[in-house]
């Protein structure tokens, strides 16, 4: 299957995130006494660039880091159209391409709050891989919800972090082709910092998704889960065009609560996002699988569970 993320039990997920906090916390204890006085809260959402032209008067950061995500979610009462292509080509033999597309309509209702229903699609063109069924077909995939609640608005902290969650419906598998029904979720802590004002920003994400699926061809049940560690750092080279690097480790379990590990992979490559105008933007990524290893196979990279290369490509309405 196709996921934005594709490591132990929750305990060391806790840990990972409460490690991340303190750090967090420390920094900006440490920043508290550099940091002049804001004034009014109102005056933390909108945050001006010095020295920049204009007609992009500030970088919103959820989508400069490819795959990886800003912790940014617009202003209240701003409607956004986007619509998110992930692909997914190359396994051991034979050949192997698959599209998984979300078209998601995003509404800020507060300045810490962010809905977003959507659909997917996905095709696939399949042929000759041992293991997978010879397969070329492009279908209505499922449905999804996004929340996201802004915990800590870098705009008047030294550090930005969101809580992302998303239930899940499917009824094709977006790796394989197969009708199936599925119910799932994944979940993120999407923290990011401005590290050189209005040039340097970095990213780091820990996201779990788990599902169960049902093989409607067999009538059999399975439960899976991934965990995924993120990093990223993007530099304006002008407000309106941002370059970067993104890196992704992957880890790929049976069972629904990471129960039995069964591969990992480490993915990396360029990112980009370029505001065409005010309303309109694009981003995206390439990232290769760089090392990965499947239990019980000894052979270089993991393609069993995941590809030789994932891209994205995004589209983004502001309305």
């Amino acid at each position: 299957m196709i996921r934005r993320f594709s490591f132990p039990r929750a305990a060391a997920v806790t840990a990972i995130l409460a490690g991340l906090q303190a750090s967090c916390a420390s920094a900006f204890a440490e920043d508290r006494l550099r940091l002049a006085p804001r004034g009014s809260p109102s005056d933390g959402i909108s945050k001006p660039t010095h020295g920049l032209p204009s007609a992009h008067t500030e970088i919103d950061t959820e989508h400069i880091f490819g795959f990886s995500m800003g912790s940014d979610i617009g202003k209240p009462g701003e409607i956004e159209v986007e619509f998110e292509n992930v692909g997914a080509f190359g396994k051991r033999s034979g050949t192997y391409a698959a599209w998984a597309g979300l078209n998601q309509a995003k509404f800020t209702l507060s300045d810490n709050f962010r809905i977003a229903p959507g659909f997917a699609l996905s095709g696939q063109h399949i042929n000759g891989i041992p293991g997978m069924a010879d397969h070329r077909d492009v279908a209505f995939s499922g449905a999804a919800l996004e929340l996201r609640y802004k915990l800590v608005d870098r705009a008047v902290a030294p550090f930005g972090l969101t809580l992302h969650a998303q239930p899940g419906w499917g009824r094709i598998d977006d790796g394989t082709g197969m009708h199936i029904e599925q119910y799932g979720g994944e979940f993120a802590a999407l923290f990011d910092r401005e590290l050189v004002k209005d040039r340097l920003f970095a990213a780091f994400n820990v996201w779990y998704a788990t599902g169960t699926t049902r093989e409607i061809a067999t009538n059999l049940w399975r439960h899976d889960s991934e965990m995924q560690l993120q990093a990223a750092m993007s530099y304006a080279v002008r407000p309106e065009l941002v370059l970067g690097l993104g890196v992704r480790y992957a880890r790929a379990y049976d069972g629904g609560g990471l129960d039995r590990f069964v591969g990992d992979a480490v993915f990396a490559g360029p990112t980009f996002s370029y505001a065409i105008s005010k309303e309109i933007g694009i981003s995206g990524t390439w990232q290769m699988q760089v090392a990965g290893h499947a239990i019980g196979d000894h052979r270089s990279l993991n393609l069993d569970q995941f590809e030789r290369h994932q891209a994205l490509l995004r589209l983004n309405l502001h309305f």
